[in-house]
Protein backbone atom coordinates (compact mmCIF):
# COMPACT_ATOMS: atom_id res chain seq x y z
CA UNK A 1 0.00 0.00 0.00
CA UNK A 2 1.20 3.41 -0.62
CA UNK A 3 0.57 6.86 -1.14
CA UNK A 4 -1.84 7.75 -4.17
CA UNK A 5 -2.24 11.03 -6.28
CA UNK A 6 -5.42 11.83 -4.50
CA UNK A 7 -5.13 14.53 -2.66
CA UNK A 8 -23.89 3.29 38.10
CA UNK A 9 -26.09 1.48 40.27
CA UNK A 10 -23.95 1.00 43.54
CA UNK A 11 -23.83 -3.15 42.89
CA UNK A 12 -22.80 -2.54 39.20
CA UNK A 13 -19.70 -3.97 37.56
CA UNK A 14 -16.84 -2.51 39.08
CA UNK A 15 -15.34 0.74 37.16
CA UNK A 16 -11.40 0.32 36.60
CA UNK A 17 -9.32 3.12 37.29
CA UNK A 18 -9.04 5.50 34.00
CA UNK A 19 -5.80 5.68 32.12
CA UNK A 20 -5.23 9.35 31.86
CA UNK A 21 -3.89 9.31 28.75
CA UNK A 22 -2.20 12.63 27.64
CA UNK A 23 -5.31 15.07 26.57
CA UNK A 24 -4.09 17.49 23.94
CA UNK A 25 -4.98 21.04 24.12
CA UNK A 26 -7.97 22.09 22.54
CA UNK A 27 -9.53 25.20 22.24
CA UNK A 28 -12.69 25.25 24.31
CA UNK A 29 -14.69 26.77 21.83
CA UNK A 30 -13.84 24.01 18.98
CA UNK A 31 -14.56 21.18 21.54
CA UNK A 32 -17.28 19.72 19.28
CA UNK A 33 -14.42 19.29 15.51
CA UNK A 34 -13.48 16.28 17.22
CA UNK A 35 -15.34 15.08 20.23
CA UNK A 36 -16.55 11.53 20.60
CA UNK A 37 -20.25 12.17 21.37
CA UNK A 38 -22.09 8.91 22.79
CA UNK A 39 -25.90 8.51 22.36
CA UNK A 40 -28.04 7.52 25.10
CA UNK A 41 -31.23 6.23 24.53
CA UNK A 42 -32.50 6.98 28.10
CA UNK A 43 -35.24 4.35 28.42
CA UNK A 44 -32.59 1.84 27.19
CA UNK A 45 -29.82 2.87 29.25
CA UNK A 46 -29.86 1.80 32.91
CA UNK A 47 -32.87 2.18 35.62
CA UNK A 48 -32.12 3.96 38.37
CA UNK A 49 -35.68 3.68 40.44
CA UNK A 50 -36.15 -0.03 39.18
CA UNK A 51 -39.10 0.37 37.39
CA UNK A 52 -38.24 -1.09 34.57
CA UNK A 53 -37.81 1.62 32.31
CA UNK A 54 -34.00 3.46 32.27
CA UNK A 55 -34.29 7.24 33.00
CA UNK A 56 -32.09 10.23 33.88
CA UNK A 57 -30.67 8.60 37.53
CA UNK A 58 -29.27 5.51 35.60
CA UNK A 59 -27.39 7.98 33.55
CA UNK A 60 -26.05 9.81 36.62
CA UNK A 61 -25.17 6.49 37.77
CA UNK A 62 -23.17 5.09 35.02
CA UNK A 63 -20.76 8.25 34.38
CA UNK A 64 -18.10 6.49 35.65
CA UNK A 65 -18.63 4.27 33.24
CA UNK A 66 -18.80 6.94 30.57
CA UNK A 67 -15.31 8.30 31.33
CA UNK A 68 -13.79 4.98 31.71
CA UNK A 69 -15.38 4.43 27.80
CA UNK A 70 -13.15 7.75 26.71
CA UNK A 71 -16.26 9.67 25.46
CA UNK A 72 -16.50 13.15 25.89
CA UNK A 73 -19.84 14.10 25.66
CA UNK A 74 -23.45 12.80 25.19
CA UNK A 75 -26.30 12.91 23.30
CA UNK A 76 -29.41 12.68 25.48
CA UNK A 77 -32.53 11.19 22.97
CA UNK A 78 -35.83 13.09 24.17
CA UNK A 79 -36.26 12.52 28.27
CA UNK A 80 -39.72 15.23 28.04
CA UNK A 81 -43.21 14.91 29.20
CA UNK A 82 -44.58 12.94 26.65
CA UNK A 83 -47.46 9.93 26.29
CA UNK A 84 -44.85 7.89 24.20
CA UNK A 85 -46.58 7.10 21.32
CA UNK A 86 -43.04 7.37 19.34
CA UNK A 87 -40.42 6.83 22.14
CA UNK A 88 -40.40 10.63 23.62
CA UNK A 89 -40.72 12.26 20.17
CA UNK A 90 -44.04 13.49 20.47
CA UNK A 91 -43.33 15.69 22.93
CA UNK A 92 -45.87 17.24 25.09
CA UNK A 93 -44.35 19.71 27.30
CA UNK A 94 -40.15 19.89 25.88
CA UNK A 95 -39.31 22.01 28.61
CA UNK A 96 -39.91 19.56 31.53
CA UNK A 97 -38.88 15.92 32.27
CA UNK A 98 -41.44 13.05 31.73
CA UNK A 99 -41.82 11.00 35.61
CA UNK A 100 -40.64 7.88 33.32
CA UNK A 101 -37.30 9.66 33.38
CA UNK A 102 -37.48 11.90 36.18
CA UNK A 103 -37.36 15.40 36.96
CA UNK A 104 -35.97 18.49 36.23
CA UNK A 105 -34.01 18.37 39.28
CA UNK A 106 -32.40 14.34 37.97
CA UNK A 107 -31.48 16.81 34.78
CA UNK A 108 -29.57 19.20 36.58
CA UNK A 109 -27.85 16.23 38.61
CA UNK A 110 -26.93 14.50 35.70
CA UNK A 111 -25.16 17.95 34.32
CA UNK A 112 -23.30 18.70 37.53
CA UNK A 113 -22.26 14.77 37.19
CA UNK A 114 -20.97 14.89 33.57
CA UNK A 115 -19.29 18.65 33.72
CA UNK A 116 -17.16 17.12 37.01
CA UNK A 117 -16.17 14.20 35.05
CA UNK A 118 -15.41 16.88 31.73
CA UNK A 119 -18.02 15.35 29.60
CA UNK A 120 -20.18 17.41 27.87
CA UNK A 121 -24.58 16.95 27.33
CA UNK A 122 -26.11 17.66 24.82
CA UNK A 123 -30.19 17.04 24.07
CA UNK A 124 -32.63 16.52 21.81
CA UNK A 125 -34.90 19.20 20.40
CA UNK A 126 -37.75 18.33 18.19
CA UNK A 127 -38.50 21.32 15.92
CA UNK A 128 -40.92 19.38 13.00
CA UNK A 129 -43.97 18.38 15.24
CA UNK A 130 -45.63 18.50 18.95
CA UNK A 131 -47.68 15.96 20.89
CA UNK A 132 -51.24 15.88 20.00
CA UNK A 133 -51.93 16.34 23.82
CA UNK A 134 -49.45 19.55 23.69
CA UNK A 135 -51.71 22.06 24.97
CA UNK A 136 -51.39 24.01 21.98
CA UNK A 137 -52.44 21.27 19.74
CA UNK A 138 -55.29 20.70 22.21
CA UNK A 139 -56.51 24.26 21.52
CA UNK A 140 -56.12 23.91 17.79
CA UNK A 141 -58.61 20.95 18.02
CA UNK A 142 -61.02 23.52 20.05
CA UNK A 143 -60.19 26.30 18.31
CA UNK A 144 -62.46 27.24 14.34
CA UNK A 145 -61.11 26.65 10.59
CA UNK A 146 -58.81 29.88 10.18
CA UNK A 147 -58.06 30.61 14.01
CA UNK A 148 -54.59 31.65 15.30
CA UNK A 149 -54.90 28.22 17.62
CA UNK A 150 -54.72 26.81 13.84
CA UNK A 151 -52.88 28.48 12.33
CA UNK A 152 -49.68 27.02 14.14
CA UNK A 153 -50.30 23.99 12.63
CA UNK A 154 -51.25 22.64 9.11
CA UNK A 155 -54.48 22.51 8.67
CA UNK A 156 -56.21 22.42 5.53
CA UNK A 157 -59.44 21.41 4.04
CA UNK A 158 -59.53 17.81 1.59
CA UNK A 159 -59.36 17.87 -1.78
CA UNK A 160 -63.50 17.39 -1.70
CA UNK A 161 -64.18 20.68 0.36
CA UNK A 162 -65.10 20.34 4.59
CA UNK A 163 -67.41 18.44 5.91
CA UNK A 164 -67.31 15.87 8.49
CA UNK A 165 -67.43 13.21 5.52
CA UNK A 166 -64.74 14.44 3.64
CA UNK A 167 -62.92 11.15 2.44
CA UNK A 168 -59.75 13.09 0.23
CA UNK A 169 -56.96 14.31 2.10
CA UNK A 170 -55.35 17.83 0.92
CA UNK A 171 -52.48 15.82 -0.94
CA UNK A 172 -51.21 12.11 -0.89
CA UNK A 173 -48.31 12.64 1.01
CA UNK A 174 -47.17 9.55 3.09
CA UNK A 175 -46.36 9.46 6.61
CA UNK A 176 -43.27 8.20 7.57
CA UNK A 177 -44.48 5.46 9.64
CA UNK A 178 -46.78 4.32 6.96
CA UNK A 179 -50.45 5.00 5.56
CA UNK A 180 -51.33 8.74 4.80
CA UNK A 181 -49.70 11.79 6.31
CA UNK A 182 -53.20 13.72 7.25
CA UNK A 183 -55.89 12.74 10.01
CA UNK A 184 -59.38 14.23 9.91
CA UNK A 185 -61.28 16.59 12.29
CA UNK A 186 -64.48 15.96 13.23
CA UNK A 187 -65.41 19.68 11.75
CA UNK A 188 -63.82 18.59 8.27
CA UNK A 189 -60.05 19.91 8.16
CA UNK A 190 -57.33 17.81 8.29
CA UNK A 191 -54.03 18.38 10.05
CA UNK A 192 -50.38 17.11 8.40
CA UNK A 193 -48.28 15.07 10.48
CA UNK A 194 -45.42 13.45 7.93
CA UNK A 195 -44.90 11.14 11.44
CA UNK A 196 -47.87 9.34 13.75
CA UNK A 197 -50.95 11.20 14.14
CA UNK A 198 -49.83 11.89 17.92
CA UNK A 199 -47.75 14.07 16.50
CA UNK A 200 -48.54 17.14 14.56
CA UNK A 201 -46.19 19.43 12.23
CA UNK A 202 -46.27 22.72 13.38
CA UNK A 203 -46.19 25.42 10.88
CA UNK A 204 -42.73 27.15 11.40
CA UNK A 205 -44.33 30.14 8.63
CA UNK A 206 -45.93 31.07 11.81
CA UNK A 207 -43.45 33.42 13.72
CA UNK A 208 -45.33 31.82 17.35
CA UNK A 209 -43.39 28.94 16.02
CA UNK A 210 -39.84 30.27 16.02
CA UNK A 211 -40.28 32.38 18.94
CA UNK A 212 -41.41 28.81 21.00
CA UNK A 213 -38.49 27.05 19.70
CA UNK A 214 -36.18 30.06 20.81
CA UNK A 215 -37.72 30.10 24.04
CA UNK A 216 -37.05 25.59 24.21
CA UNK A 217 -33.20 26.67 23.04
CA UNK A 218 -32.72 28.73 25.96
CA UNK A 219 -34.77 27.05 28.39
CA UNK A 220 -31.88 24.28 28.13
CA UNK A 221 -28.90 26.54 27.55
CA UNK A 222 -29.52 28.10 30.86
CA UNK A 223 -29.88 25.08 32.27
CA UNK A 224 -26.55 23.90 31.34
CA UNK A 225 -27.17 21.91 28.23
CA UNK A 226 -23.83 22.12 25.88
CA UNK A 227 -25.82 21.82 22.87
CA UNK A 228 -28.66 19.79 20.57
CA UNK A 229 -28.92 17.26 18.33
CA UNK A 230 -32.04 18.88 16.00
CA UNK A 231 -34.78 15.67 15.10
CA UNK A 232 -35.57 15.41 11.45
CA UNK A 233 -33.42 18.99 11.10
CA UNK A 234 -34.66 18.78 7.23
CA UNK A 235 -38.39 18.58 7.72
CA UNK A 236 -39.65 22.20 8.95
CA UNK A 237 -40.26 23.98 6.11
CA UNK A 238 -42.99 22.95 3.49
CA UNK A 239 -43.58 23.91 -0.09
CA UNK A 240 -45.53 26.65 -0.79
CA UNK A 241 -49.37 25.09 -1.54
CA UNK A 242 -48.12 21.51 -0.21
CA UNK A 243 -48.21 20.30 -3.95
CA UNK A 244 -48.85 16.10 -4.44
CA UNK A 245 -45.47 14.10 -4.78
CA UNK A 246 -44.72 11.73 -7.52
CA UNK A 247 -44.88 8.72 -5.69
CA UNK A 248 -42.80 6.89 -8.42
CA UNK A 249 -40.27 4.49 -6.70
CA UNK A 250 -41.60 4.87 -2.98
CA UNK A 251 -40.79 2.28 -1.34
CA UNK A 252 -42.74 2.87 1.67
CA UNK A 253 -42.61 3.24 5.51
CA UNK A 254 -39.70 4.52 6.93
CA UNK A 255 -37.97 5.76 3.39
CA UNK A 256 -37.67 8.89 1.46
CA UNK A 257 -37.47 10.14 -2.48
CA UNK A 258 -34.51 11.86 -3.57
CA UNK A 259 -37.49 14.36 -4.59
CA UNK A 260 -39.61 14.39 -2.11
CA UNK A 261 -41.97 17.42 -0.41
CA UNK A 262 -41.74 16.39 2.29
CA UNK A 263 -38.03 17.07 3.15
CA UNK A 264 -35.40 19.37 2.65
CA UNK A 265 -36.81 22.52 0.96
CA UNK A 266 -34.58 24.87 0.86
CA UNK A 267 -36.92 27.29 3.34
CA UNK A 268 -34.98 25.23 6.33
CA UNK A 269 -32.17 27.07 6.15
CA UNK A 270 -33.75 29.93 7.88
CA UNK A 271 -34.75 28.42 10.79
CA UNK A 272 -31.86 26.49 11.14
CA UNK A 273 -29.87 30.27 10.94
CA UNK A 274 -32.21 31.02 13.81
CA UNK A 275 -31.14 27.88 15.91
CA UNK A 276 -27.65 29.06 15.43
CA UNK A 277 -27.68 32.75 16.35
CA UNK A 278 -29.27 31.61 19.88
CA UNK A 279 -26.96 28.98 20.70
CA UNK A 280 -24.12 31.18 19.55
CA UNK A 281 -25.39 33.78 22.07
CA UNK A 282 -24.00 31.06 24.72
CA UNK A 283 -20.33 30.44 25.22
CA UNK A 284 -19.00 26.82 23.19
CA UNK A 285 -22.43 25.16 22.60
CA UNK A 286 -23.22 23.63 19.63
CA UNK A 287 -25.77 21.85 17.41
CA UNK A 288 -25.76 18.69 15.00
CA UNK A 289 -28.20 17.53 12.66
CA UNK A 290 -30.46 14.88 11.59
CA UNK A 291 -30.83 15.26 7.71
CA UNK A 292 -31.70 12.31 5.50
CA UNK A 293 -30.43 14.64 1.95
CA UNK A 294 -30.42 12.75 -1.56
CA UNK A 295 -26.22 13.60 -1.93
CA UNK A 296 -23.48 15.17 -0.27
CA UNK A 297 -23.50 18.51 -1.63
CA UNK A 298 -27.40 18.74 -0.34
CA UNK A 299 -25.86 18.06 3.03
CA UNK A 300 -22.98 19.95 3.21
CA UNK A 301 -25.33 23.23 2.87
CA UNK A 302 -26.83 22.45 6.53
CA UNK A 303 -23.44 23.34 8.08
CA UNK A 304 -22.11 26.27 6.48
CA UNK A 305 -20.80 28.67 8.47
CA UNK A 306 -24.03 30.72 9.91
CA UNK A 307 -26.30 27.25 10.12
CA UNK A 308 -25.31 23.76 12.17
CA UNK A 309 -22.30 23.12 13.03
CA UNK A 310 -22.19 19.01 12.21
CA UNK A 311 -24.45 17.09 10.67
CA UNK A 312 -24.48 13.49 10.20
CA UNK A 313 -22.76 11.95 8.02
CA UNK A 314 -25.87 8.76 7.29
CA UNK A 315 -23.77 7.70 3.63
CA UNK A 316 -21.75 5.46 6.19
CA UNK A 317 -24.48 3.97 8.02
CA UNK A 318 -26.02 2.85 4.37
CA UNK A 319 -22.91 1.78 3.11
CA UNK A 320 -23.06 -2.09 2.65
CA UNK A 321 -19.92 -3.62 3.72
CA UNK A 322 -17.12 -3.55 1.24
CA UNK A 323 -13.75 -1.48 0.73
CA UNK A 324 -15.57 0.49 -2.53
CA UNK A 325 -18.93 1.28 -0.65
CA UNK A 326 -16.72 2.82 2.47
CA UNK A 327 -14.25 4.12 0.26
CA UNK A 328 -16.98 6.17 -1.43
CA UNK A 329 -19.24 6.91 1.68
CA UNK A 330 -15.79 8.93 3.47
CA UNK A 331 -14.67 10.33 0.19
CA UNK A 332 -17.76 11.81 -0.37
CA UNK A 333 -18.89 13.58 3.14
CA UNK A 334 -14.84 14.64 3.08
CA UNK A 335 -14.74 16.52 -0.52
CA UNK A 336 -18.45 17.99 0.48
CA UNK A 337 -18.02 19.17 4.21
CA UNK A 338 -14.28 20.91 3.05
CA UNK A 339 -16.09 22.86 0.46
CA UNK A 340 -18.16 24.55 3.21
CA UNK A 341 -14.87 24.65 6.10
CA UNK A 342 -17.17 22.10 8.11
CA UNK A 343 -16.11 18.57 9.72
CA UNK A 344 -17.51 15.38 9.12
CA UNK A 345 -19.84 13.50 11.69
CA UNK A 346 -19.30 9.65 11.68
CA UNK A 347 -21.92 7.44 12.56
CA UNK A 348 -22.16 3.56 12.16
CA UNK A 349 -25.82 2.98 13.97
CA UNK A 350 -28.08 4.97 16.25
CA UNK A 351 -31.89 4.16 17.74
CA UNK A 352 -33.37 4.75 14.12
CA UNK A 353 -31.38 2.24 12.06
CA UNK A 354 -30.53 -1.54 12.41
CA UNK A 355 -27.32 -2.01 14.45
CA UNK A 356 -24.44 -2.17 12.19
CA UNK A 357 -23.11 -5.55 13.28
CA UNK A 358 -26.52 -7.00 12.14
CA UNK A 359 -26.17 -4.37 9.01
CA UNK A 360 -22.61 -6.39 8.12
CA UNK A 361 -24.01 -10.27 8.12
CA UNK A 362 -24.68 -10.72 12.47
CA UNK A 363 -23.38 -13.68 14.57
CA UNK A 364 -19.44 -13.85 13.97
CA UNK A 365 -18.59 -12.68 11.13
CA UNK A 366 -20.97 -9.58 11.94
CA UNK A 367 -19.36 -9.21 15.17
CA UNK A 368 -15.91 -8.74 13.41
CA UNK A 369 -17.03 -6.63 10.65
CA UNK A 370 -18.41 -4.26 13.24
CA UNK A 371 -14.99 -4.01 15.06
CA UNK A 372 -13.12 -3.45 11.99
CA UNK A 373 -15.47 -1.08 10.81
CA UNK A 374 -15.15 0.79 14.81
CA UNK A 375 -11.65 1.31 13.72
CA UNK A 376 -12.65 3.04 10.96
CA UNK A 377 -15.36 5.65 12.07
CA UNK A 378 -12.73 6.34 14.75
CA UNK A 379 -9.96 7.30 12.96
CA UNK A 380 -11.46 9.50 11.08
CA UNK A 381 -11.23 13.65 10.96
CA UNK A 382 -13.89 14.89 12.50
CA UNK A 383 -16.70 13.81 15.14
CA UNK A 384 -17.96 10.60 15.96
CA UNK A 385 -21.37 9.28 17.21
CA UNK A 386 -21.27 6.02 19.37
CA UNK A 387 -24.88 4.20 19.87
CA UNK A 388 -25.44 3.21 23.67
CA UNK A 389 -24.08 -0.84 23.16
CA UNK A 390 -22.13 -0.25 19.78
CA UNK A 391 -19.34 -0.48 22.39
CA UNK A 392 -20.33 -3.82 23.15
CA UNK A 393 -20.89 -5.31 20.11
CA UNK A 394 -24.45 -5.66 20.44
CA UNK A 395 -26.54 -6.97 17.49
CA UNK A 396 -30.55 -6.15 17.18
CA UNK A 397 -32.90 -8.74 18.73
CA UNK A 398 -35.90 -10.15 16.85
CA UNK A 399 -38.17 -9.61 19.64
CA UNK A 400 -41.97 -11.22 19.87
CA UNK A 401 -44.71 -9.25 17.99
CA UNK A 402 -46.62 -9.37 21.23
CA UNK A 403 -43.63 -6.69 22.34
CA UNK A 404 -43.38 -4.51 19.80
CA UNK A 405 -43.97 -0.36 20.76
CA UNK A 406 -42.92 1.04 17.88
CA UNK A 407 -45.71 2.52 15.86
CA UNK A 408 -44.68 1.53 12.84
CA UNK A 409 -45.31 -1.79 13.37
CA UNK A 410 -49.10 -0.63 13.80
CA UNK A 411 -49.66 1.16 11.03
CA UNK A 412 -48.19 -0.45 8.36
CA UNK A 413 -50.71 -3.09 9.05
CA UNK A 414 -48.37 -5.25 11.21
CA UNK A 415 -45.87 -5.93 8.18
CA UNK A 416 -42.70 -3.63 9.07
CA UNK A 417 -41.53 -4.33 12.79
CA UNK A 418 -39.92 -0.43 13.11
CA UNK A 419 -37.03 0.25 15.42
CA UNK A 420 -37.71 -1.71 18.39
CA UNK A 421 -34.88 -4.10 17.68
CA UNK A 422 -32.02 -1.65 18.03
CA UNK A 423 -33.77 -0.41 21.30
CA UNK A 424 -33.39 -3.32 23.76
CA UNK A 425 -31.92 -1.95 27.06
CA UNK A 426 -28.13 -2.47 27.27
CA UNK A 427 -26.70 -5.51 29.44
CA UNK A 428 -25.05 -4.64 32.94
CA UNK A 429 -23.72 -7.74 34.49
CA UNK A 430 -24.75 -11.21 35.67
CA UNK A 431 -25.32 -14.24 34.01
CA UNK A 432 -29.60 -14.16 33.55
CA UNK A 433 -31.88 -10.95 32.12
CA UNK A 434 -32.11 -8.41 33.18
CA UNK A 435 -28.85 -8.54 33.51
CA UNK A 436 -28.31 -5.20 35.92
CA UNK A 437 -30.47 -2.99 33.75
CA UNK A 438 -33.08 -3.13 36.21
CA UNK A 439 -32.64 -5.12 39.57
CA UNK A 440 -36.53 -5.43 40.74
CA UNK A 441 -38.29 -5.05 37.20
CA UNK A 442 -38.67 -6.66 34.19
CA UNK A 443 -37.09 -4.14 31.53
CA UNK A 444 -39.72 -2.47 29.04
CA UNK A 445 -38.37 -4.65 26.31
CA UNK A 446 -37.25 -8.09 27.10
CA UNK A 447 -33.18 -8.70 26.86
CA UNK A 448 -31.97 -11.86 25.36
CA UNK A 449 -30.20 -14.52 27.58
CA UNK A 450 -27.47 -15.01 25.44
CA UNK A 451 -26.16 -11.36 25.82
CA UNK A 452 -24.85 -12.96 28.88
CA UNK A 453 -21.03 -13.14 27.59
CA UNK A 454 -21.32 -9.32 26.37
CA UNK A 455 -22.61 -7.65 29.20
CA UNK A 456 -20.13 -4.22 30.82
CA UNK A 457 -18.70 -6.24 33.39
CA UNK A 458 -17.93 -9.33 31.18
CA UNK A 459 -16.42 -7.30 28.69
CA UNK A 460 -14.47 -5.23 31.27
CA UNK A 461 -12.76 -8.31 32.10
CA UNK A 462 -11.87 -9.38 28.91
CA UNK A 463 -9.04 -7.16 26.84
CA UNK A 464 -9.65 -8.86 24.03
CA UNK A 465 -13.54 -7.76 24.07
CA UNK A 466 -15.36 -5.02 22.21
CA UNK A 467 -15.22 -2.74 24.99
CA UNK A 468 -11.69 -3.05 25.35
CA UNK A 469 -11.22 -2.06 21.76
CA UNK A 470 -13.18 0.54 21.88
CA UNK A 471 -11.45 2.18 25.17
CA UNK A 472 -7.80 1.27 23.84
CA UNK A 473 -9.20 3.12 20.65
CA UNK A 474 -10.67 6.15 22.50
CA UNK A 475 -7.46 6.59 24.48
CA UNK A 476 -5.05 6.27 21.69
CA UNK A 477 -7.95 8.96 19.92
CA UNK A 478 -6.86 11.16 22.81
CA UNK A 479 -3.35 10.46 22.39
CA UNK A 480 -2.13 10.82 18.95
CA UNK A 481 -1.57 14.35 17.70
CA UNK A 482 -2.54 12.90 13.74
CA UNK A 483 -5.94 11.35 15.02
CA UNK A 484 -6.66 14.87 16.15
CA UNK A 485 -5.67 16.46 12.78
CA UNK A 486 -7.90 17.08 9.61
CA UNK A 487 -5.20 15.72 7.82
CA UNK A 488 -5.76 12.92 5.74
CA UNK A 489 -4.60 11.06 2.47
CA UNK A 490 -5.79 8.26 0.24
CA UNK A 491 -3.34 5.11 0.06
CA UNK A 492 -3.40 2.99 -2.74
CA UNK A 493 -4.50 -0.75 -1.53
CA UNK A 494 -5.14 -4.46 -2.90
CA UNK A 495 -8.65 -5.34 -3.78
CA UNK A 496 -10.75 -5.51 -1.42
CA UNK A 497 -9.46 -2.86 0.97
CA UNK A 498 -8.56 0.34 1.54
CA UNK A 499 -6.30 2.41 3.34
CA UNK A 500 -5.24 6.25 4.17
CA UNK A 501 -2.87 8.07 6.17
CA UNK A 502 -3.77 10.11 8.97
CA UNK A 503 -0.83 13.04 9.51
CA UNK A 504 2.53 12.19 8.59
CA UNK A 505 3.10 8.52 10.18
CA UNK A 506 -0.21 7.02 10.92
CA UNK A 507 -1.55 4.43 8.77
CA UNK A 508 -5.41 3.06 9.16
CA UNK A 509 -6.21 -0.13 6.88
CA UNK A 510 -9.19 -2.27 6.25
CA UNK A 511 -9.25 -5.67 4.65
CA UNK A 512 -13.16 -5.50 3.88
CA UNK A 513 -12.86 -9.07 1.88
CA UNK A 514 -12.84 -12.69 2.62
CA UNK A 515 -8.88 -13.79 2.40
CA UNK A 516 -6.10 -12.26 3.76
CA UNK A 517 -4.20 -9.21 2.49
CA UNK A 518 -0.66 -7.63 2.74
CA UNK A 519 -0.16 -5.91 6.14
CA UNK A 520 1.41 -2.39 5.20
CA UNK A 521 4.40 -1.58 7.16
CA UNK A 522 4.52 -0.21 10.45
CA UNK A 523 4.32 -0.75 14.04
CA UNK A 524 0.75 -2.26 15.04
CA UNK A 525 -0.88 0.19 17.51
CA UNK A 526 -3.98 -1.45 17.23
CA UNK A 527 -6.07 -4.29 15.34
CA UNK A 528 -9.70 -5.22 15.42
CA UNK A 529 -8.29 -8.94 15.56
CA UNK A 530 -5.33 -10.63 16.03
CA UNK A 531 -2.55 -9.78 13.89
CA UNK A 532 -0.30 -12.89 12.68
CA UNK A 533 2.99 -12.24 10.61
CA UNK A 534 3.03 -9.50 7.62
CA UNK A 535 -0.95 -10.27 6.14
CA UNK A 536 -3.95 -8.31 7.50
CA UNK A 537 -6.56 -10.96 8.27
CA UNK A 538 -10.29 -10.83 6.63
CA UNK A 539 -12.70 -8.19 8.44
CA UNK A 540 -9.93 -6.25 9.94
CA UNK A 541 -9.02 -2.91 10.35
CA UNK A 542 -5.50 -2.24 11.68
CA UNK A 543 -4.11 1.26 12.80
CA UNK A 544 -0.03 1.70 11.97
CA UNK A 545 2.63 3.94 13.14
CA UNK A 546 4.32 3.79 9.50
Amino acid sequence: MSDSTAPHHATGPAVPAVSEGRSLPRAEADWWKTAVFYQIYPKSFSDGNDDGVGDLIGVTQRLDYLKLLGVEALWLSPFYKSPMADGGYDVADPTDVDPMFGSLADFDALIAGAHARDIKVTVDIVPNHFSDQHPWFQEALAAEPGSPERERFIFMDGKDGRHPDSSVPPNNWPSIFGGPAWTRVPDGQWYLHIFAPEQPDVNWANPEVAAEFERILRFWLERGADGFRVDVAHSMAKPEGLPDMDLTGYLGPGTQLDVDHRFDNDGVHDHLRMFRRVIDSYPNRMAVGEAWVPDDERLALYVRGDELHLTFNFRLVEAEWGSDSFHAAIDGSLTAMAAVGAPCTWVLSNHDVVRHTTRYGGGQIGRARGRAAALVQLSLPGAVYVYNGDELGLENVDLPDEVLQDPTWKRSGYTERGRDGERVPLPWEGTEPPFGFSHSAQPWLPIPAEWAEQTVAAELADPESTLSLYRKALELRRELPELQSEEFSWLKAPEGCLAYRRGPNLVVALNAGDVPAELPPGEVLLSSSPIEGNKLPANTAVWLRA
